[in-house]
């Protein structure tokens, strides 16, 4: 029984899916959309959502929380929390907005764009 077992695996061992959702999550951050599968889209949009919400308290300790889960990424994390906090500061959640943009031609998987409303 795999009760309470969430996510998706993607096909992918743990160690590749976590990177790829750290890199998925960095690209939405700092480019503020991208395009990617609807499967990744929806496995990475709770993790933006949880970054965007740690910037938004602003302390030091979040601070060190959001550099914990990307230590190679000091400008990301400067942009989240001096530009895309402030944005959404009257924003309880919902930072994200999926948007569909129709078959890719090699596997039709569906496409789409996830990017920050």
């Amino acid at each position: 029984m795999a009760h309470r077992i969430g996510g998706r695996k993607l096909s992918r061992k743990q160690g590749p899916r976590l990177a790829l959702f750290k890199n998925l999550t960095v690209s939405v951050l700092r480019y503020e959309r991208i395009q990617t599968t609807e499967a990744k889209a929806k496995e990475i949009r709770g993790r933006v959502e949880r970054m965007i919400t740690l910037a938004k308290r602003g302390d030091l300790a979040a601070r060190r929380m959001v550099l914990a889960e990307f230590p190679n990424e000091p400008l990301v994390v400067t942009k989240l929390f001096d530009e895309i906090a402030p944005k959404y500061a009257d924003r309880t959640s919902g930072f994200t907005r999926i948007v569909h943009l129709g078959q890719r031609q090699g596997d039709s998987a569906p496409i789409v764009q996830l990017e920050l409303v």
